[in-house]
């Protein structure tokens, strides 16, 4: 048995040594471009903080009296020493090895806005983003693989249009729209649900029920937005799959053979109709930190998503290369994790 099993394990294992080995030349590339493109694109933070130490100048020259508005020039020496404060002293790819060697002893740099380790800033907002991300991954797995399997077995029947209806409209309206018609539905109309935030600003006050009591209502709302997209896709990706198995010949072969329809299905139609669902499982694990900007702009939640969009807007860079670096990296784990779930779910997989 041991003969058997090394040249079944050992191609799989050095396969996955090989992707892992490949992350670091890969981040590395993505993390170069986007550091560059930093440094081309206009109204960086350096241009900022010229045109506002200009309009300073102009106001206390207006409030001096001055016709002219006062000296609209900085320095030399101002120039530099902003220059050198946010890192364009230097050459590109000088700055890029600077940054790159503090990555490396866990250093993320200090934002620009905040004046704070980006690391910090960054760890505040994951629990927030991951709440939200883990929630609708377990919801979103959970019923949506019973009901793809329900809808394919009860085809065209009045299970499966009457919950079609739902799914093609889930699928139809994104989840930021559907944001803005229930805040202003159930929060500004009715007055059920808080108009936004992640907690109240009495959460500290509140007993333990009450916080729980107080965190779902102001979660639910966000919930249903972002499990309304998932949710449709991966109930139809299962019906859909399950449906194409179903009416393969294998599955006609066995039920000829005397095996059971409950169990063709169970036993071999749902393990293929599994491998679409696994392959794309170990992306969906970059949702738990991105989340989505819009949904949380929409709702006031200070998350990942939303910290990724103002600091685009802030020309925050710093925060930027953290947020691209941390969303690349579980991107090619979530890959990693994708095959090594296709390889579990269909035995014939064999990587080499």
């Amino acid at each position: 048995m041991g003969g058997n099993f090394i040249p079944v394990c050992s191609p799989m294992r050095d396969y996955f040594i090989r992707r892992f080995l490949l992350i670091p030349p890969t981040l590395l590339g993505i993390t170069l471009i986007v550091f560059l493109i930093t440094r081309v694109v206009p109204g960086g933070p350096l241009e900022r903080a010229i045109m506002e130490m200009q309009q300073a100048d102009m106001a206390s020259g207006r409030s001096a009296g001055s016709g002219s508005g006062g000296n609209m020039a900085i320095s030399e020496e101002q120039l530099q020493q902003l220059k050198a404060y946010y890192g364009f002293d230097k050459p590109a790819i000088v700055s890029y090895g600077l940054w790159l060697g503090k990555v490396m002893t866990g250093d993320l740099g200090k934002s620009y806005r905040y004046n704070e380790p980006v690391w910090d800033i960054i760890r505040d907002r994951f629990p927030v983003s991951l709440f939200y991300g883990l929630i609708t991954l377990v919801i979103t797995y959970s019923i949506s693989i019973p009901l793809g399997i329900l809808k394919a077995i009860k085809h065209r029947t009045l299970l499966d249009n009457a919950t079609s209806v739902f799914i093609f409209m889930g699928y139809a309206v994104p989840g930021y729209v559907l944001g803005a018609l229930l805040l202003l539905f159930f929060a500004a109309r009715l007055e059920w649900f808080p108009m936004g935030g992640f907690t109240s600003y009495n959460f500290a006050d509140l007993t333990f029920g009450g916080k729980i009591l107080d965190l779902a209502r102001h979660a639910i709302l966000p919930l249903m937005c972002y499990l309304v997209g998932s949710f449709a896709v991966t109930t139809l990706l299962m019906k859909n799959h399950l449906m194409d198995n179903l009416a393969a010949d294998y599955i006609r072969t066995a039920i000829a053979k005397g095996v059971s329809f409950r169990q063709a299905v169970l036993r071999h139609a749902l393990r293929n109709s599994l491998i679409p669902i696994a392959t794309t499982f170990g992306q969906n694990i970059t949702l738990l930190v991105t989340g989505s900007f819009l949904i949380e702009t929409i709702f006031d939640i200070n998350g990942f998503g939303l910290l990724g969009l103002t600091s685009i807007f802030d020309r925050d860079y710093p925060v930027v290369m953290g947020i691209i670096f941390l969303a690349s990296l579980l991107l090619l784990l979530g890959n990693i994790l994708s095959d090594a779930l296709v390889a579990l779910v269909d035995p014939r997989i064999r990587f080499k």
